[in-house]
């Protein structure tokens, strides 16, 4: 069986490690493609995501396809919040719009746990939606990756 290649920064995590970790995962997440965020997990990853406990990449992708076919317009800031030496904790927020135009901002926190790879092996989130207007969007970046000057999740009061 061949080994994955490690996906870096490794753990054990420093806060610089740390935070270029989570800025790897939002850069990720913002490009809304399923198969190359499923990729930063392990392929028996365990997830809590709102009402759904995914298993591996599969069932992970398959969780992301739908996520982001509902959820439009979809941007995300992640910043770093604690970490470890194989574990590191997030707060997020990320606004969206459904088929209908309504705009809602998702605000939550995750705990990651990471094997000596650099691959996610286990992942908990937590997230409410709260409706907005879309003249109260604070996301405008074009889609996918979120320029370095645009404003932090602090640098906006969230």
């Amino acid at each position: 069986m061949s080994q994955e290649a490690p996906r870096l920064p490794l753990p054990p995590f420093t806060r610089e490690s740390a935070i270029l970790k989570v800025r790897l995962a939002e850069d990720a997440w913002n490009s809304r493609d399923p198969q190359r965020v499923a990729m930063a997990y392990t392929s028996d990853s365990r997830w809590r995501n709102r009402s759904e406990f995914p298993r591996g990449r599969e069932q992970i992708r398959q969780l992301l396809e739908r996520k982001w076919a509902r959820e439009l317009d979809y941007r995300l800031i992640k910043e770093l919040w604690a970490f470890d030496s194989h574990r590191i904790a997030v707060r997020f927020a990320y606004e969206y719009r459904d088929e209908a135009g309504n705009w809602f901002r998702a605000y939550g926190n995750e705990n990651w746990e990471f094997d000596e790879l650099g691959y996610m092996a286990v992942r908990h989130a937590s997230i409410n939606d709260l409706p907005i207007r879309a003249d109260e969007r604070l996301f405008l970046w074009p889609q996918g990756r979120r320029p370095d000057e645009h404003a932090s999740l602090s640098d906006l009061g969230l």
